[in-house]
């Protein structure tokens, strides 16, 4: 089976190019600099020569705050972009996998989201990326959408990189607390998108539509700070730590964010069969593979 991956260079990008790679899946993932998905010429010159017959779009414009003041090129990318792939995956005859958000939902349900349930972004990352799904609903029926919340890795940036650093350079944390969703490993959720294209490639028909998965149970952006932290304890690389928690307001940031975007995920288990590892054994395994560069200067 020919994959072609697009946001390659992402967190998810790189997880789903090495386990494509590890099970001897053809893969053809492009850099930014190779295919620039905002030209459908660039996307024409690499779809011909390669022939995909699964199509992964991982690629995003994931600068949440930046967005509000250049909203044309998130629109672009996480729009304009995704509906160009899906005319191109329709005109083949191939399916697409397309990576969204939790942040196409505003935070106020108070309870996990479900897939049909009516969205409402609170800012420009959001509604692009609303945009962009409705554009893949509307040119391809083949298709699955599939959001994800709070992405973290070993590689890129991320929330968990970000606290190890700023562990290793500070006396105390101020993290918030008010701010609740699913902290979700991109090693899992890779292996969950390559699990449903293994089903393509036996030639399956799947159900097609939206679904969710994010990593099994929900805490805050606290808590998420609070178990790196204390896995830093565990292997004896802090002595420990001040972690004090914050509201949002105390915090104010140029994009608002979603009070509480956890996702419903049962309808992924139940139509694949994945199993969503709990949130916090994806943290630990992230955080023993970045513990060769943590050198605490405190």
């Amino acid at each position: 089976m020919r994959i072609l991956i697009t946001g390659g260079e992402g967190q998810l990008g790189t997880e789903l190019i090495a386990q494509s790679k590890a099970h001897g899946t053809e893969v053809l993932a492009p850099t930014l600099a190779q295919m620039d998905l905002t030209d459908p010429a660039w996307v024409d010159a690499f779809w011909d020569g390669f022939q995909p017959e699964v199509l992964i779009n991982a690629a995003v414009y994931i600068a949440v705050d930046r967005a509000e003041t250049e909203p044309d090129l998130a629109f672009a990318v996480n729009a304009a972009a995704p509906a160009y792939l899906a005319q191109r995956c329709r005109r083949a005859g191939i399916p697409l996998i397309h990576i969204s958000t939790d942040y196409v939902f505003d935070g106020q349900k108070g309870s996990p989201y479900l897939e049909e349930d009516p969205i409402s972004p609170l800012g420009v990352y959001g509604r692009s990326k609303a945009e962009g799904e409705s554009a893949v609903r509307g040119a391809l029926d083949r298709h699955l959408i599939i959001r994800t919340a709070w992405l973290y890795s070993a590689r890129g940036a991320n929330f968990v990189k970000t606290v190890m650093r700023l562990a290793a350079e500070r006396d105390e944390l101020r993290i918030v607390d008010d701010q609740l969703g699913s902290p979700t490993s991109a090693t899992d959720l890779a292996g969950a998108i390559l699990h449903i294209a293994g089903r393509l490639g036996s030639g399956a028909e799947l159900p097609w539509g939206t679904y969710h998965y994010c990593g099994n149970g929900v805490t805050s952006w606290f808590g998420l700070a609070r178990h790196v932290l204390d896995t830093l304890v565990a292997q004896e690389r802090m002595a420990s730590f001040r972690l004090t928690p914050i509201t949002t307001a105390q915090y104010p940031t140029p994009a608002r964010r979603p009070a509480f975007s956890a996702l419903d995920c049962r309808r992924i288990e139940t139509a694949f069969g994945i199993i969503r590892p709990p949130w916090q054994a994806g943290v630990e395994k992230t955080v023993l593979q970045l513990l060769a560069t943590f050198r605490p200067s405190r």
